[in-house]
Order: C-alpha cells, then sequence, then structure tokens
C-alpha cells in the first residue's frame, strides 16, 4: 500500500444538511436539506508545497428549492444546471441559477443520469445531452433540444422503482433493489443482468472512464461493458460493502462504511484506506474529487505521481507505477524516458523472478542493449565486458534446468533481435540501458558480434546442431577469437573449420585439418575434408590450393586430383594452364588424367591443351610399348599397334581415338614429334589433317598394306565441294595404278583388281576422265563394263533429277504468277450508262479495256490509239 489521496478538509461544520455534490472546473455545488443551492469557489493555496486550499462561497440561493435537493448534476458545455427535487426535474442557467425549465411530465422522480456527448455537426463539434430519469415503476428517457428537454422514447415499465441509474454509450444500466438490468436507449429493449448482493441494501452502478461500467454485489464490483457483458473474469474485491464509487484514473475510489477505500482495477490492488467520519457522498469534476459528509467536505488531492512512483518502484509494483507514469503532465520525451525506464526495471525484476519469456520479450519490445540483456547470465559475455555492466539488484544465478529454460529463452529473443539489428544496419538505432545512465553498445560491428557469438555460445549449450547452420551464413558476425575459444574448448573442429571458412581464415583451417587427419578419434580424420575444402577455395587463393593440395597428391593422387577435376563452379573457374602447369611438377600421370578431365567432360577447345594431351598419349604409348617389347619371350614378334594386350592396346585405341575425334590440336606442330619408325597410323591422320592425302594413303596402303583404313580414310576425307579433297578417292586409285618401282608382278595383280574394285564402288566420287588415263592399255573392256554402267546410270539418274527439278520450279514460277494476277485483277460491272472514252458509244456486250484512272473504252478504239502512239501521237497506259 502506498498514499495515493491526501484528505483535505476544506468546509466543516456547516450549519445545512448536505443532501448532494456536484463539481466542474474550480466550483463545487452543493445541495442542502432545506433546499439552499450553496456555490463556492476552491482554489489552491498560493503557498508552494501546501496542500492547502483558499475556499470562497460565491452564491448562496436560498429559494433554489421547497424540498430538500436530492441530486444535482452541472452540466457546463450546456451552462445548465440540473437538478431532482420534490420528485421533479428542474433545469437552471449554471451562470445565473435562474430556471429555464420545470420537467413536469418527470412528477415522481426519484433520480436521474446525464449524458454529455461531443457530436460532428455541420456547424462544427457541438455538445448534445441525454437524461434518464427513473419515476416510480417507469424509466424515461430525454435529450436536450432548444432550451428544453423532449421525448426520446416513450415510457418504459418496469417492475421496481430503481435505485440506481447510469449510462455506458448507448445503454442506461438500472439497479433495482433486487437486481441489474441494461436498457437500449434507441429500441427500449431490456436486458437482464444479475442479482444485487444479499447484503447489499441498495443497488451501486459507476460509470468508468473506458466505457465500462463496475456494479456493486455486496462487496464487490463487477465490471461490465455497454452490452451488459462481463469484461473480465474476477471482480474487485472490497473491505466492505461500498454506499459510494468514482473512478479517478488509476483508482476506483469506494467510500464504506468506516471509511474511504482506494482501489485499482489492474492490477488488482489495494492502495489506501482513509478514514473520514460519516462520508455519504462522492463526486469528481475536471480531476478534482470531492467526498461530503452532512455537513463536512474533504478533497482527496492526488499525491504527485512522481512520489507514487518511486514508492511502487521500491514496492515493485511495476504495472501500477507504468499506469501513473501515463498520467504524469511533463514533456514527451522525458514521459517516454521514464516510461522505458520503469518497463526496464519490470523487465528486470520478471527475470528476477524467472519468468524468461516474459522478461526478455519486454527487454525485446523496449530496444534494451542486448549485451545489457545477455549479462543477465552467466559465462556469456568475456568477464572483462561483464564487469562494466551494472544491474538494479544482484543478478540471480542460474543453474541446471532453470538456466536452460533461461537460454532457450534467450535464443528466441536473440534471434529476433538479430533480424531487427540485421534490418536497422543503415538506420540510427539506438539500444537502452536496463540501468538509467549506463553506457550501451554502439550499434554497428560490436553489437551485431555480441549477438552472434551469444547465439553461438548458447546452442553449444542446448542445441550443437544449429552450431554449423548459424556459422555458415553469409551475414554472420560471431567474433573469430571468442568463437574459436568456445569451440576448441567443446571440441567442435568441424564447426571451427566452418567458422574459419566464413571469415576466410583459410590457412588456420587448412593447418587445423592437416593436424587433424592424423588423429584417429577426430571427426576429421584423413583427407576428405582437406580435399573438399580446398575444391571451394576457387581461383583467388590458388597458390593456397597448390600449397595444400600437394600433400593429398602425393599420398593419394586420386583424391588430390579430384581437387581440380570435380564438376564445381569454384573448380572450374581455376586457370587451366596454371593447374596444368603445377600438375606437371607433381608427377608425370596427373596432367594426362586433368587434360582428358577439360578436354572430354568440359569440351575445352584450346589448342594447346589438346596438343599437349596428344603428346601424353604418345609418350605413355612410347614408355608401354617399350616395356612390352622388353617383356616378350625371345623370337616371340609383338602384336600390332592397337592389338596388344592390357594397359598399352588400351593406350594405344585412346591415341588414335583423339586423333580422329579431336578438332582442336595443331597437326603441324604435332607431326614431328611421331618417329617414323613407328606410329604410322597416327602420322596418316595427322597427314590427313594437313592436306597431305597421298602421303597418308601410303602409309596405308603401302606401309600398313590395309586397303580398309585407306577407304576408311578417303570416307571421313571425301568432300566434292572442297579443293584438295575431292580426289582422296582418285588418289587412292592411283596409290594401286602406280604402285613403287620394284612391286612384283604378282602383286600388281592384285592392286589392279583391288583398282578395279575401288571404280566399282565409287564411281561417282572419283573423276571419270582421269581415272580412265590412269588405267593400264591392256585393260579389256569387260573389267570396267561396270563402273562404266554405274557412271552411266549415275548420269541418267541425275538428268532426271535435274529434269523433275526444272519442271518443279517452273510450275512453282506459275503458281506465283497466277497468284500475282491474282492479286492484281479488278472486277469492273459495265452498265448501259459506260460509254467508250474515244468514240462515245456504248460498251455494251464489246470487248473493252480499262484506263488506270477507270475510263473504259473498246478494243478497236484502244488499237487505233496505241497505232497512233507508235506513229509519235501520245496515249495513256491501261490496266486489265
Amino acid at each position: 500500500m502506498h498514499d495515493a489521496f491526501e484528505p483535505v478538509p476544506i468546509l466543516e461544520r456547516l450549519p445545512l444538511h448536505i443532501e448532494s455534490i456536484s463539481s466542474f472546473e474550480s466550483t463545487l455545488l452543493l445541495g442542502t436539506r432545506e433546499g439552499v443551492l450553496l456555490q463556492y469557489k476552491v482554489q489552491k493555496s498560493k503557498n508552494k508545497g501546501d496542500n492547502k486550499f483558499e475556499v470562497q462561497l460565491e452564491r448562496s440561493n436560498k429559494s433554489f428549492a421547497k424540498k430538500p435537493i436530492t441530486q444535482l448534476a452541472a452540466v457546463p458545455e450546456l451552462y445548465i444546471l440540473i437538478s431532482l427535487s420534490d420528485n421533479v426535474i428542474s433545469v437552471h442557467d449554471l451562470t445565473s441559477f435562474n430556471l429555464i425549465t420545470c420537467v413536469h411530465k418527470t412528477k415522481g422522480a426519484s433520480l436521474f443520469a446525464v449524458d454529455v456527448q461531443n457530436k460532428q455537426t455541420s456547424a462544427g463539434i457541438e455538445p448534445s445531452l441525454r437524461i434518464g430519469i427513473a419515476s416510480k415503476r417507469k424509466i424515461q428517457l430525454f435529450y436536450w433540444q432548444n432550451r428544453d428537454f423532449t421525448e426520446l422514447l416513450n415510457d418504459l415499465s418496469v417492475y421496481d422503482i430503481p435505485h440506481a441509474l447510469t449510462w455506458c454509450k448507448d445503454s442506461l444500466c438500472v439497479g433495482f433493489r433486487r437486481d441489474y438490468y441494461m436498457i437500449n436507449s434507441k429500441t427500449g429493449n431490456l436486458k437482464e443482468l444479475f442479482p444485487v448482493g444479499s447484503n447489499q441494501r441498495y443497488p451501486i452502478v459507476t460509470r468508468l472512464f473506458d466505457n465500462r461500467l463496475a456494479l456493486g454485489r455486496d462487496a464487490m464490483s463487477i465490471l461490465i461493458n455497454s452490452e451488459g457483458d462481463p469484461t473480465q473474469k474476477e471482480p474487485i474485491n472490497w473491505s466492505d460493502i461500498p454506499q459510494a464509487m468514482e473512478h479517478s484514473l488509476p483508482y476506483l475510489v469506494a467510500i464504506l462504511p468506516k471509511f474511504v477505500e482506494v482501489r485499482t482495477i489492474t492490477p488488482k490492488m489495494l492502495i489506501q484506506n482513509i478514514t473520514l467520519s460519516d462520508a455519504r457522498y462522492i463526486c469528481q469534476g475536471d480531476g478534482c474529487l470531492y467526498v461530503a459528509s452532512q455537513n463536512t467536505v474533504w478533497r482527496l488531492v492526488v499525491v504527485q505521481y512522481s512520489l507514487q512512483i518511486k514508492q511502487l518502484l521500491k514496492s515493485k509494483e511495476f504495472e501500477l507505477a507504468l499506469k501513473l507514469a501515463e498520467l504524469v503532465e511533463e514533456q514527451a520525451s522525458e514521459k517516454e524516458k521514464r516510461i522505458r525506464n520503469i518497463k526496464n526495471l519490470y523487465a528486470f525484476d520478471l527475470f528476477c523472478q524467472k519468468r524468461f519469456g516474459e522478461s526478455l520479450s519486454l527487454f525485446a519490445k523496449l530496444g534494451t542493449d542486448p549485451a545489457h540483456v545477455i549479462g543477465l547470465y552467466p559465462n556469456l559475455l568475456p568477464q572483462q565486458y561483464r564487469n562494466n555492466l551494472s544491474y538494479p539488484k544482484d543478478v540471480p544465478d542460474l543453474q541446471g534446468a532453470e538456466n536452460e529454460r533461461g537460454i532457450m529463452a534467450l535464443i528466441e529473443y536473440l534471434t529476433q533481435k538479430r533480424t531487427e539489428v540485421m534490418k536497422d544496419m543503415g538506420r540510427d538505432f539506438q539500444p537502452t540501458a536496463i540501468v538509467e545512465g549506463d553506457k550501451t553498445t554502439k550499434p554497428g560491428k560490436q553489437l551485431r558480434q555480441i549477438i552472434d557469438t551469444t547465439l553461438l555460445k548458447c546452442y553449444l549449450q542446448t542445441n550443437d546442431a544449429l552450431v554449423a547452420p548459424l556459422l555458415r551464413l553469409k551475414d554472420n558476425h560471431c567474433h573469430v577469437v571468442e568463437s574459436e575459444r568456445v569451440l576448441m574448448k567443446k571440441e567442435k573442429f568441424s564447426e571451427l573449420i566452418i567458422l574459419y571458412q566464413t571469415k576466410e581464415l583459410h590457412q588456420k583451417a587448412l593447418s587445423l585439418l592437416m593436424k587433424q587427419a592424423a588423429r584417429p578419434e577426430s571427426p576429421l580424420k584423413g583427407h576428405e575434408r582437406t580435399v573438399t575444402y580446398l575444391q571451394h577455395l576457387g581461383p583467388d587463393h590458388i597458390n593456397l590450393i597448390f600449397e595444400y593440395a600437394e600433400w593429398v597428391l602425393k599420398q593419394h593422387p586420386e583424391d588430390g586430383l579430384k581437387i581440380f577435376t570435380e564438376d564445381l563452379p569454384e573448380v572450374e573457374s581455376l586457370p587451366r594452364d596454371i593447374v596444368l602447369e603445377y600438375l606437371e611438377r607433381i608427377s608425370p600421370d596427373l596432367p594426362l588424367f586433368y587434360l582428358e578431365h577439360i578436354i572430354l567432360d568440359l569440351k575445352d577447345k584450346t589448342n594447346l591443351f589438346h596438343n599437349r594431351l596428344v603428346d601424353l598419349y604418345r609418350e605413355r604409348v612410347q614408355r608401354l610399348r617399350l616395356e612390352y617389347i622388353d617383356s616378350l619371350p625371345e623370337g616371340h614378334p609383338p602384336s600390332k599397334a592397337g592389338e596388344e594386350p592390357g594397359e598399352l592396346g588400351e593406350a594405344q585405341k585412346k591415341l588414335v581415338t583423339f586423333l580422329h575425334t579431336s578438332q582442336s590440336y595443331i597437326p603441324e606442330r604435332l607431326l614431328t614429334h611421331f618417329p617414323t619408325d613407328g606410329f604410322f597410323e597416327e602420322r596418316a591422320i595427322l597427314l590427313g589433317r594437313l592436306g597431305r592425302h597421298e602421303q597418308a594413303l601410303s602409309i596405308y596402303i603401302h606401309t600398313l598394306n590395309n586397303t580398309h583404313m585407306a577407304e576408311e580414310f578417303c570416307a571421313r576425307n571425301y568432300d566434292k565441294d572442297k579443293e584438295g579433297n575431292k580426289d582422296v578417292y582418285y588418289l587412292m586409285l592411283k596409290m594401286f595404278l602406280k604402285p613403287p618401282e620394284g612391286t612384283c608382278d604378282e602383286t600388281n595383280g592384285k592392286m589392279l583388281e583391288i583398282a578395279l574394285n575401288l571404280l566399282e564402288d565409287h564411281a561417282m566420287k572419283i573423276d571419270v576422265p582421269k581415272a580412265l588415263e590412269l588405267l593400264p592399255h591392256t585393260t579389256k573392256l569387260r573389267d570396267i563394263l561396270t563402273f562404266l554402267e554405274n557412271v552411266m546410270e549415275n548420269q541418267a539418274v541425275r538428268r532426271r533429277h535435274n529434269q523433275v527439278l526444272k519442271s518443279m520450279l517452273y510450275a512453282e514460277n506459275l503458281q506465283v504468277t497466277e497468284n500475282l494476277i491474282q492479286k492484281q485483277a479488278v472486277k469492273i460491272c459495265v452498265t448501259d450508262e459506260d460509254l467508250c472514252r474515244a468514240c462515245r458509244k456504248r460498251i455494251g456486250q464489246s470487248v473493252f479495256c480499262r484506263y488506270p484512272n477507270g475510263n473504259l473504252v473498246h478494243y478497236s478504239c484502244f488499237t487505233k490509239d496505241a497505232n497512233k502512239s507508235s506513229n509519235g501521237t501520245n496515249s495513256s497506259g491501261l490496266s486489265n
């Protein structure tokens, strides 16, 4: 409890008996049993710090009423005073007390309730007044218009005499001796609420500032809205049954039989008990609260809100302190600062109560410095930093399950703050301290480091599976040294590698990987993680890749080669020429595999790489062939090239296939590398690429004695439209018909037979006259009859094809011409009125011509005109 009000007597031992009380501004009105109306001016004493008042009787109207004035209501907005005396409602001028009207329709009235609303009209905001009157067993509703009351609804009959009446929006709450009802002022509908308390003599209804009502039920007040529905589960409990009540924010003040009691609605608290002898009436106006007995009036003076707030903070009543802080009259910035400070203290107290979720949620809304919030937990901030923070009192030492529960709430808080801080990176974001005046962390890098590093520590305590995802975030701001320390302590080496990687501390990461690779119990044992790490570095770290790749390549060449051949953007972007040069220094076999990858898989067409791969294939074949020959038993001949067993045969086939398929190597640079005493097929392929077909065919026919390979060569290189390639079959024919000198007759005969077969099979690809010139004079006609028939048939086919093509083109031309004529044709309708332009006679059924301008002429007239034109006379152009 604390002192919210200080009672100050302003009128004592009045000679008259007080029956009613009302106030507005600095004016106090008293209605007496004698029918006298008293008006006092109440002003605060000019002495500072003195809760005394200067009270001056401004008017005393002894003839105001003949009977006791049982109820008063001042309406300063309309300058009227409404009173109840002798069971009749009267309206007086508030400034002169002159009677304006006496509402005779209200004869028998026992109480009334007024409702003043400000409404928007065409003339601006104007006050409107409604009044509800209890008259015996009926309710009367009026509204104020043209200086008189007009009926709002017809009289409403009720089952009993009302003893309480109060407005709430468009409803009127009526309290009878036994129960409460709600009446709709627009429809007149009644709604039964609940019974009055069994020990309560009369019902009591009090209007609250938030358009709610407090209805008395014995020593309780039940809160309802304008519809009659309860607004909170638990009622307000009083020390005794209230007799009268007023709402003075944030307090509810009730007159009890022995004292005046002050309570709050939210939170529900007993604030103060004030002993005032025989208090019966209570009213307020413009923030002034008056309590009166039959002959004494007290003013309840509000204790300064700032003093109340101090008392409430000491007793940890933060919710009420916040309500009072809203009521303090001061600059907006100061008020905001005061409220924020109270809320911070409240949030801290919630934390001390171990209500972590509520506490951190409030800290988040307040924008409290996250570092100060983190400092509430043990071992999350560096001790040197933590020592600079202060709190309202000792922070609880969290252990075990409580600490884990607190950490889970902190994770949720930090996740939210992280999002907010990242969004506010470009804005002025100024956090506040828990203790007013303490230094706070400046927005920016330091604050983001504190949040992310703390999140990392929290995850390590609760769910270490979340550590890696946090560290992988591109915008993670974990402090490297502090994070390194806690990860090392927990032996989270995999996560530490991720930290180094995101912070681009690659040297540290790779050094750690190498150290852990040799530890059998380490999660990083072996070389796989090193390979993966190097694969993702990219060309900017090429030297670092070479430095650590060498260690893997020498121990595990196949896996080490994956550093340069994996299908990853970073790997594919490495400078291939530099990688090739590096691999050549490490091992002679690695460049071959690397070149196969970039040429065959990545389709690299660089000439240098294709040439180098051919050289590597050749060198490998040479080395394997020497080993193969050395391994043969004495006198055992070696197999033909490409037919060798095992690795040599495969290598030979690879070389030949690549020479056939690749279009990017430079043959003239490779030819000299191939020895003339071997690699005959390879040399033939290169010679063919150089256009030296005769030399290539000579190798196939005379060196390799392989007609089939020669024919395949011709098939690959023949091109009837390319000079140098259209005569490859002729050159092959020449090889067979003009063998080298010294060839035996038997061989010559076989070659002639092959040549004749060649003529028959490829008659269309060989120049006939040149081929016939090559044939020996002794060649019989029947030997070349098939060849000649093939040539003649081919010529006939070609001729027929050309004729068909000509016919098709001619038909197409006719079709195009017809289409053009149809597009240009004009439909002409000739009537009896149409005359020939030349002879001025009707056209009729005669043949005619039409000029472009639309004029018609007989064809005979047109002919005459054309003849004249040929003799020098001008004529106009016609269109059909």
